[in-house]
């Protein structure tokens, strides 16, 4: 987790992965599959408003953890438990899983990986959870465009219910299949990487620490579960999953306008039948900040929200989500609409991705 597998940059903020010094350390690692194939390793600390028991819980439950990671994980298994958990936690719990990993975007494909993680509590009370491939162990193996080395993360107790969180993860992958508008973005590590993974973890703790709040009425509650339900559902409809194909409708390169039609059955976030998806991007001259700041404004909505009608919206209710007043719920209503029963549930985060 340290030197000299790790190096700090010559800025100071950063850290660099060795990986020479690493496979000298460890020549047992599996070789990457071929040529095509390049590591990405990164690490990340945080501190988050959650107890280390809690977050255990949290990573070791297939469910909870793909639910808190969904913008990261729209697809997760436990396929058998190895090893149970012993005396009440999960010291010693060894499981094989299997996941998908995303971005939001049909532009860029999922990573799948088929693995173990095994967790352990050390004699300080920290605790290690780990993921390694078992892709190289499977019998005639599918083609795979990553292959996870070990990764995970530490896990150590602070006062007043709060835990220090330093995540690694570390992977062999072929980005052959991302489109040139993405490119940056996976090589800079801000879509795969363990800045992503502890800003996820981070806010999502912040969120529940919210929801949970005694002072927040039982309708707020409602509406923050609405929302939660909401983001999901967009987060599993704009993916490259592999379980859905998505069709170029029209243009091409950038222009790019694809569309997904799948089935919703059993699904209780949605009633059943028919969904239509359809996705585009590009690029805007302009910071993110300020896209961001244009979208969040009901001022400018009625330039690009259809739902609008071209009408004044009007704020009607606003409910934090967080300690930043970025992060936060707002119902709205098209003044001038001919829907005036109509409202829209808009919800906002300000965070790395999803």
């Amino acid at each position: 987790m340290g030197e000299p597998l790790w190096m700090t940059s010559l800025d100071g903020n950063t850290t660099v992965f060795n990986e020479d010094e690493y496979i000298r350390t460890f020549p047992c690692v599996a070789p990457k599959p071929n040529n095509h194939f390049k590591c990405e390793a990164s690490r990340e600390s945080t501190v988050v408003i959650m107890n280390h028991i809690n977050l255990v819980e949290i990573l070791m439950d297939v469910n909870q953890w793909s639910t808190v990671f969904f913008g990261i994980v729209p697809r997760a298994m436990t396929l058998q438990v190895l090893s149970t958990r012993v005396a009440g936690n999960y010291n010693g719990a060894f499981q094989m899983m299997t996941a998908e990993f995303q971005v939001p975007s049909p532009l860029v494909p999922t990573r799948e990986s088929y693995y173990v993680r095994y967790c352990k509590q050390h004699a300080d009370g920290t605790w290690a959870m780990v993921d390694d491939s078992l892709d190289t162990l499977r019998p005639n193996p599918a083609p795979r465009s990553c292959q996870r080395r070990p990764s995970g993360c530490l896990i150590q107790e602070m006062p007043n219910g709060y835990s220090k969180v330093t995540w690694v993860e570390n992977v062999d992958v072929d980005e052959r299949g991302v489109h040139n508008l993405y490119k940056q973005l996976v090589n800079s590590g801000n879509a795969f990487g363990a800045k992503r993974w502890v800003a996820t973890l981070d806010r999502q703790c912040e969120r529940l620490a919210s929801s949970l709040a005694s002072n927040i009425p039982t309708g707020d509650k409602s509406m923050l579960k609405l929302a939660e339900r909401m983001v999901i559902s967009f987060c599993v409809g704009v993916s490259a999953s592999t379980t859905h194909t998505w069709t170029t409708l029209s243009g091409t390169g950038a222009d790019d306008v694809r569309v997904m039609i799948r089935k919703s059955v059993d699904d209780p976030r949605r009633p059943p039948g028919i969904v239509l998806s359809a996705a585009t991007s590009f690029w805007l001259p302009v910071p993110p900040k300020r896209v961001f700041e244009f979208l969040r404004d009901e001022n400018s909505r009625n330039e690009w929200d259809i739902l609008s009608n071209g009408g004044i919206v009007q704020e009607m209710a606003h409910i934090a989500n967080g300690r930043d007043t970025e992060n936060c719920l707002s119902l709205l209503q098209s003044v001038n609409s001919s829907q005036s029963n109509m409202l829209i549930l808009h919800a906002q985060t300000k965070q790395l991705l999803l």
